[in-house]
């Protein structure tokens, strides 16, 4: 049985590129609702809706574990998604969150996102459930989704745009920084570099997550043969299979393209 792993666009690959990597034995399936990206943008019920649609798309594919790897999507869609379906629901927020709270020495987190993500103030909810004593900043940084997809990882664009965005992290005493969306591993050196301070990957935790419930519920892959990846997308696959191949690292061939919704 394969894990389910979905996102509205490419970013979600960051997370699923992870899993590949601490568990290349499982068979993976990726979906990206290209056809109704962004997220951010819409209200949390159509939000929700969508969620349940991906859902129901793999759980017609026999899947035993659901990564949600959206940053929007998990805010608002997971208990639902908990609720209706019968398997584990991992979401990106959670295991970030957890990882923050485990590393801060100072007690002052900050985290960056899209505008929505920052608004929603989902890791602040999830770090203060934790330990309310810890302080939590967030930064929105709206612009480094589209510098990333243009393939913009490095120089002085991407160097200038994280200076205006991260300086002022230095001033604030913070001493862990959470990434905050699923693109933003594809620049952390640059990240790492100008904030200065120890950086949490969600996409790394929310693997780590993956592993760690598969082994609790003993339904790990087993064998030693690689596990194999299919691609699903609701509009533009030559456009996913561009962009998507730098966020996985690696060539992108066995891709779908579905409805969903209608």
């Amino acid at each position: 049985m394969p894990i389910g792993v979905f996102d509205s666009g490419v970013g979600g690959l960051t997370v699923m590129r992870e899993i590949m990597s601490q568990l290349p034995g499982e068979n993976i399936l990726y979906l990206g609702d290209t056809a109704r990206v962004p997220y951010g943008t819409r209200s949390p019920e159509t939000v929700i809706r969508y969620s349940v649609e991906n859902t129901q798309f793999f759980i017609s594919k026999g899947i035993k574990l659901l990564v949600v790897a959206c940053n929007t999507s998990s805010s608002v869609s997971l208990e639902v998604l908990r609720e209706r379906f019968p398997i584990p629901v991992i979401g990106v927020v959670e295991p970030g969150a957890r990882a923050a709270v485990s590393g801060t020495k100072l007690k002052r987190v900050a985290v960056i996102g899209t505008e929505t993500t920052i608004n929603s103030r989902s890791y602040e909810r999830a770090i203060r459930a934790i330990d309310v004593s810890i302080s939590v900043s967030g930064i929105a940084c709206p612009l480094f989704v589209p510098i990333i997809e243009e393939g913009w990882l490095e120089g002085e664009v991407v160097a200038l745009t994280a200076e205006k965005y991260l300086s002022s992290i230095r001033n604030n005493g913070a001493d862990i920084l959470v990434l905050g969306c699923t693109h933003y591993p594809m620049i952390k050196d640059v990240i790492a570099k100008v904030a200065g301070i120890s950086l949490i990957d969600s996409a790394i935790e929310t693997a780590k997550e993956v592993k760690g419930v598969l082994a609790e519920r003993n339904i790990l892959r087993q064998g030693k043969e690689p596990g194999e990846r299919e691609f699903f997308v609701t509009d533009a696959p030559e456009k996913f299979s561009r962009t998507g191949e730098r966020f996985l690292g690696q060539k992108i061939l066995n891709i779908s393209k579905i409805s969903l919704g209608v």
